[in-house]
Parts: structure tokens; sequence; C-alpha cells
């Protein structure tokens, strides 16, 4: 079917934008004087949500928030259960560093506070949404975590996830010519890589005769979840745990206080039927999260890893068969 076709290949120029967006604005930033830990935490760290912020707002400014709702759901239930899931199956993921152990919470905080303000229809008796005074207190607990996490990283000392992050950017170029064009070539790629997903993915669920925000959560969502996938299965088989967690955990929050709020500003966003399980679902993967990193010597074995893709895998079976 060419929809698929055209989806499939919109998620590659979204894919191949993201890389070189952040290959060249790494350069970028290093030559102009940016510190590489820096660069490691804001560039590498948006490069990898880049593809789910650009379908978001495509999706926000033609209308379709459930595509743009399920994306971000989706990616945040990929990142858990099916990216750390695959990681701990390589090898058992050992943290060691401080940082990730306040990040979680964070995320769990985070995951909290959106919930509380899409359960309309419990607490206010109407319909579901994510207005733009809501995606307004999201940004600014953005802004926060940004802020204190910034702060960490020009502390003197030698946390994992740091050393993880400063290795990723420390390769340096004079070539800005070249960077440039990797920077401009790659925000081409995200808004072609956009649209043919946008549009491409609702005429592949009214082929299928399905709700939009499932193609959102199941296509799009593990097709923009790839980095992620990548970057963490390769940092647990480097025995780079911190950076591994980090990745998926950055990633998350990156989702639930930048993307997802940036859609809601553009466009007040409905909540899809069964969008709130899917914040709970992405809750609970966090939350089992706590006792594995906190109470079991912060080792997550390999039997953990593959209940958790199973737990993914069993959630997306349950949504599709209850949408369709």
């Amino acid at each position: 079917m060419l929809a698929a076709f055209l989806l499939v290949l919109g998620i590659g120029f979204l894919l191949a934008g993201g890389t070189a967006l952040v290959s060249g604005a790494s350069q970028l930033a290093e030559k102009y004087g940016v510190p590489p830990l820096v660069v490691g935490l804001t560039v590498v760290a948006f490069g990898t949500s880049a593809p789910e912020l650009v379908v978001n707002v495509l999706g926000a400014l033609k209308g379709e928030s459930a595509i743009a709702f399920g994306n971000v759901a989706g990616s945040n239930l990929a990142n858990l259960g099916l990216v750390l899931g695959t990681a701990a199956l390589f090898t058992p993921i050992v943290i060691k560093g401080q940082l990730i152990r306040r990040e979680l919470p964070l995320l769990l905080l985070a995951t909290a506070v959106l919930l509380v303000m899409i359960l309309d229809t419990t607490l206010r008796g109407v319909p579901a949404f994510l207005d733009r005074s809501e995606s307004v207190v999201l940004l600014m607990l953005f802004a926060v975590f940004i802020y204190i996490t910034i702060l960490d990283f020009f502390k003197p000392q030698s946390d994992p996830l740091i050393l993880s992050l400063s290795s990723l950017t420390r390769q340096k170029t004079d070539k800005s010519f070249v960077s440039w064009m990797y920077v401009v070539g790659g925000l081409l790629g995200l808004i072609m890589g956009g649209n043919l997903t946008i549009d491409n993915g609702i005429k592949l669920a009214e082929a299928f005769n399905v709700p939009t925000v499932i193609i959102g959560m199941i296509v799009v969502a593990v097709g923009t979840s790839l980095p992620e996938l990548v970057t963490s299965t390769i940092a647990a088989i480097r025995n780079e745990a911190d950076l591994c967690l980090g990745n998926v955990i950055g990633s998350n929050i990156f989702n639930a206080l930048l993307v997802l709020p940036v859609s809601g500003l553009i466009l007040p966003m409905e909540i899809p039927q069964g969008g709130i399980g899917d914040v709970v679902a992405s809750m609970l993967f966090a939350v089992v999260l706590i006792p594995i990193f906190f109470l079991r010597k912060s080792v997550m074995s390999r039997r953990t890893g593959g209940l958790f893709v199973l737990g993914y895998f069993a959630y997306m079976s349950y949504r599709v068969i209850t949408s369709t």
C-alpha cells in the first residue's frame, strides 16, 4: 500500500534529519566555545526527541491531535518497555551514578502532573483536554528541569552519566559550511518526514479502520524511538548503563514536558479514548523501576528486561484490540 510505504519513508526522513541536525549542531556549538557537556545535555538530548517534536507540531497545525498524543504516549511506553527492556536483554543494566536516581523520580513527577491535568472527565466532568494554560505549566516545569540539570554539569564531579555524555561530543571540526549544511539538511528532512508521517498515518488509519492514535502509538512512536533503541542498546553493551537509562528517562521527560505541551500550546489537545490509560501504563513502567534501581543493588537483570518487553507488547496488543 502506497500510504504504508510513504509512512515508512517519512519516518526514515525524520530519523535521518534528526541525526544530521544533531551532528551539525554539535559541531557548530563546540566550534563557538560551548562546553561539550552542555552540548551533550542540550543538543544530543533534544536531537533524539526532534522527530517526536516535529510530528507533534505538524500534527497540531493540521488539527490531528490524536496522532500527536499517540506519538508521545507510544514513544514513552516504547522507551521504557521496549527500548530499556531490549537493552537489558543484551546485558544486565547496573546503575553507578547518582544523577539517574534523581532523574527517575523527576520522570514520575512529570508523568503524575500530566496525568492530573488530563483527568478532566473524572475531576470536573468535562471532556479531557490538554489546554494552553496547562501546557504553559508543563513548559515551566521543563525549564526548571533544564536549569537543575545544567547546574549539575558545572559542578566538579565524576558522575558516570556526565562522563558518558561528554564522550559523545568530543569530535571537533573546523568545517563550518559542512556543519551548517547538516543543520539545514536535517531541518528539511525533519519537516518533509513529519508531513509524510502525519498525512500517510491518517490515510493508513482510515484504510484499516483504526483510530489515528493507534497508528501514532505503534508505527510512528516506535519509528521515532529507533534512535533511543540504538543508543541505549549500544550503551548497555559498552557497560555505560547510566547513559542507557539516562537516554530513556531524558527522552521521556522531554516528551512529557516539552513535546506534548508545545503541541497543546499551538492547539488545545483533546485526549483520545484510552489516552489516560496510556499515561497510567507509562507511569507504572516508571514506578517498577524504583525498586529495581533503589532496592535491588541497582541492577536490571535480563529476566526483568524480558518482562518489560513482554509487558510492552501485551499492552500494545490490548490497545489494538480494544480500539478495533
